[in-house]
């Protein structure tokens, strides 16, 4: 009898929806969607905090208001926009006809230009984790993945550059014998659900992270492990499983070793 083949997918993290995919740590302890560790090298915890899954509160839709010219303002009447001939019109039957507007062209893809800006996950109806996640995407792209297997969350992993996780690079200058040039990206978190353990999936994940990360244009990846930390009790893995991906132990401390990987 056949077994069907489980389809396997990897999700940014980019927004809300990929956000919620998310599956929580096997250890109730603690909680990758709401850590903060590897962001804040003084206070940053890896406790669960579930309020930080939440939406923050606040309306983002909230306008500063103007200061008043001629004592309170609220009741004055609100003048409407003025009518700007060359903006595309919403509504092209009540518009007189705009030479300038070809909306009849088609729109040519320019190779050269440069691709549209993301905006940054931030503010106000963004959960405080997503907006770590967010800050740099402009200029990085995603900062981490999930791996679904039949749509259902099975890996989680954080990665990004070493400058967007400030206890990571105080690590770094604990040891001297770190190359310097060219800084690696990191890789903080890697976590599997428990029913999904053994399989390899994490270690496919990382993988296709390695690949995103020389697309990207890094030299070489680290990950910092816990050594002899129980598989539930860790979102950094062991320096076992880091060695299984490819990764050499570049530090060989009895307590906070450093494992890297060099991409091609």
């Amino acid at each position: 009898m056949s077994h069907a083949v489980p389809e396997i997918r990897i999700i940014d993290v980019v927004d809300m929806a990929s956000f919620g995919l998310l599956p929580p740590c096997a250890d109730p302890g603690f909680d990758h969607r709401t850590c903060d560790y590897w962001e804040d090298a003084d206070r940053g915890s890896k406790a669960a905090r579930l309020a930080w899954l939440e939406p923050e509160a606040g309306s983002s839709a909230r306008v500063p208001r103007r200061p008043a010219l001629f004592g309170d303002d609220d009741d004055l009447p609100v003048a409407a926009p003025l009518e700007n001939p060359f903006a595309r019109p919403t509504d092209a039957a009540s518009r007189p006809f705009n030479p300038l507007l070809q909306d009849e062209a088609p729109v040519v893809d320019n190779p050269f230009a440069p691709p549209p800006r993301v905006r940054p996950l931030a503010g106000a109806g963004i959960p405080r984790k997503l907006g770590l996640l967010g800050r740099g995407r402009v200029a990085f792209g995603s900062y981490a993945k999930v791996l679904l297997i039949d749509d259902e969350a099975a890996v989680y992993a954080q990665f990004g550059p070493l400058s967007a996780y400030p206890r990571a690079l105080r690590l770094r200058e604990l040891y001297p014998q770190l190359p310097d040039a060219p800084l690696p990206a990191v890789i903080t978190c890697i976590a599997t659900t428990s029913a999904a353990r053994g399989a390899g999936h994490a270690k496919y994940l990382v993988a296709a992270i390695c690949v995103d990360l020389g697309e990207r244009g890094f030299a070489a990846v680290e990950a910092y492990p816990q050594a002899g930390a129980r598989p539930d009790a860790t979102s950094a893995a062991t320096p076992g499983f880091w060695v299984g991906c490819g990764f050499r132990v570049a530090v060989d401390d009895e307590r906070f070793p450093v494992v890297r990987r060099e991409l091609e």
